[in-house]
């Protein structure tokens, strides 16, 4: 690929705009003082929380008090959220180098308890592999910023469904990948899946009108997803404040 594959996505009606609050909200974000002392504890409990909630998503009925206490051990979307999101560190040099090997060890981690036949762990559904040869590819070449590089490849990931049954978690994994190799959320601290769990049925939405095709459509899910990490950002934010009072 010689041009930008993803150049003219900056173009789209509002995705401009999107990607400037997106990287103005996690400046603020990055700026609170209780990160100065506090980032790991900020950034577990994103995971923890993040975790959970890639899990509603997906179906789990847990609350997060549950997955505290243990209560929630012998859920399967659950644990499987929890392993995928604890993986996120170890796979970061792998997703820049290899993404569809961390994809792979992702799905392997999320889906370990949700499939009878271990031979399908790691591997996408068939019929997917070309495209996501492409999407290896885009990732390869492109310079566009963060926030559109991870909504193309939750996006992507989604529409395939390349990798059943915890796709959702798979995508989600790999949008904190993406915003961490990017360099928006280098510490992973952004609690996406509240953004995209608190815009409620606007998610499925506009999932449904990037599988479009259509310019329109692509706008759509660029911008909710870059709503969903300015919301995401309260949520860490809320994390913060509430260490503060610790």
């Amino acid at each position: 690929m010689s041009a930008d594959p993803l150049a003219p996505l900056l173009d789209l009606p509002g995705v401009a705009d999107g990607v400037a609050a997106t990287r103005s909200a996690v400046d603020t974000l990055l700026n609170n003082r209780v990160l100065r002392r506090s980032s790991p504890d900020v950034s577990a409990e994103s995971s923890l929380r993040g975790a959970w909630i890639s899990a509603v998503l997906s179906g789990a009925t847990a609350s997060l008090e549950d997955v505290r206490s243990g209560a929630a051990a012998s859920d399967p979307l659950v644990q499987g959220a929890l392993r995928a999101q604890a993986a996120i560190g170890a796979l970061a040099d792998t997703w820049t180098h290899a993404p569809r090997q961390a994809l792979a060890r992702l799905h392997a981690l999320a889906a370990a308890d949700l499939v009878a036949d271990r031979e399908a762990l790691g591997r996408p559904a068939a019929g997917s592999a070309q495209r996501l040869d492409a999407l290896a590819a885009v990732l390869d070449a492109t310079q566009a910023p963060a926030t559109v590089v991870a909504a193309i490849v939750h996006g992507e990931l989604l529409s395939l469904d390349a990798f059943a049954p915890a796709t959702g978690v798979v995508a989600r994994a790999a949008v904190r990948l993406t915003l961490i190799d990017r360099g928006l959320d280098p510490k992973s601290l952004v609690v996406v899946e509240a953004g995209h769990r608190d815009l409620g049925a606007q998610y499925e939405a506009a999932l449904a009108a990037y599988r479009e095709g259509t310019p329109d459509g692509i706008a759509r899910w660029i911008n909710h997803c870059s709503e969903a990490i300015v919301t995401g950002v309260r949520e860490t934010t809320a994390i913060c404040e509430a260490i503060s009072r610790r």
